[in-house]
């Protein structure tokens, strides 16, 4: 039986659709910048957010590095939230390479940062101090949904301070979706992420978590900002010569599987109702398509063997007293219900 991989939205495959997309793409050199379908997917998803010139990358990672340097400068700082990703999880790269240095912040429960926190971070003009440059926020956070008059306050403060703005879009239509109201479409999908993202200055956008594409993100913003990314891109590592096929993965979902995610936030919300009837689970009720659970009294003894568990029973996910689930395009209904029975079996409830 094919596992139940809960483990996060980038563990999903190409659909066959997403295949014949990648076997058909036209092809170039990406470094002289003639690869067709890496250039028509730059120019579809600037033009998708409203920015002027995107940038294609292998990983989200090197995409919030492009962006941070590409804002910032040696002896720079960006204000950021301490569980952001850019921050937390991506090796410090902008500092170790960039001498780019963080400024973290304690998130408030609804993974906001909080206005006067942001305020009091923004340090004056003194050579003592790091040149506050940038503030770097990230939507979904953690899977919660930063609420949009929240956005427009925090980026609008930075604004007025003289600070750039940059979104870590990873999950962005993920946070479009769960922001939307009516009937989730593709064009109102589109429409919700253009609200979030004309709040910023650059975006990242991730094609490989929840649109389900192989690999690769893409950096937006301003012409003359993407050609600063661009070089920092270059001293990254540069670009993948024949990028096309995974530009062409990258577009097609874009086309077929933005409306989809919102079965994810469905299957999400089943999956923490199945898990909240379970004694010693605390459940965060999910807003997008991750799901966390709390280990408590009983079920916290017992957290040592559940991974193996659920491994050995077909269940993937992560975690330890803390776990995490994500739904995505290959996980369906009953895998989600299978996930809970197995769950339940290990406790005994």
């Amino acid at each position: 039986m094919k596992p139940v991989d809960l483990r996060s939205d980038t563990v999903t495959q190409p659909t066959s659709g997403m295949r014949e997309a990648m076997a058909a793409a036209p092809l170039g050199d990406d470094v002289f910048g003639d690869d067709p379908s890496v250039n028509a997917l730059q120019e579809k998803i600037a033009s998708l957010l409203g920015f002027e010139a995107a940038l294609f990358v292998p990983t989200g990672t090197q995409s919030n590095l492009c962006g941070v340097l590409a804002h910032c400068q040696r002896g720079d700082e960006y204000i950021v939230g301490q569980m952001a990703h850019c921050y937390r999880w991506e090796g410090g790269g902008a500092a170790v390479f960039g001498s780019v240095q963080p400024q973290p912040i304690a998130h408030q429960a609804d993974g906001t940062l909080a206005l006067a926190d942001i305020q009091d971070a923004i340090k004056p003009d003194d050579p003592h101090f790091a040149r506050t440059r940038l503030l770097a926020l990230e939507n979904t956070l953690g899977g919660k949904l930063l609420p949009m008059a929240y956005v427009e306050q925090a980026t609008a403060l930075a604004r007025n301070r003289g600070l750039a703005r940059h979104l870590d879009g990873a999950r962005l239509f993920n946070a479009a979706v769960a922001q939307a109201h009516g009937p989730i479409t593709t064009a109102a999908v589109f429409a919700e992420a253009r609200r979030i993202v004309q709040c910023f200055d650059s975006v990242s956008v991730c094609f490989s978590k929840g649109l389900g594409a192989p690999v690769g993100s893409a950096l937006c913003g301003s012409r003359d900002f993407i050609a600063k990314a661009r070089r920092v891109r270059k001293m990254a590592g540069g670009a993948m010569r024949q990028a096309g096929m995974l530009a062409a993965a990258a577009s097609y979902a874009l086309d077929h599987q933005v409306e989809r995610l919102a079965q994810d936030h469905v299957l999400a919300k089943r999956l923490a109702d199945g898990l909240a009837s379970i004694d010693g689970l605390q459940v965060e009720p999910p807003q997008s398509n991750l799901v966390f659970v709390d280990l408590t009294g009983a079920a916290r003894d017992k957290s040592a063997g559940l991974l193996q568990h659920l491994a050995a029973q077909g269940v993937l996910a992560t975690g330890l007293y803390r776990l995490r689930f994500a739904t995505h395009l290959d996980v369906d209904q009953a895998g989600v219900d299978r996930a809970v029975s197995v769950v339940r079996g290990y406790f005994g409830t």
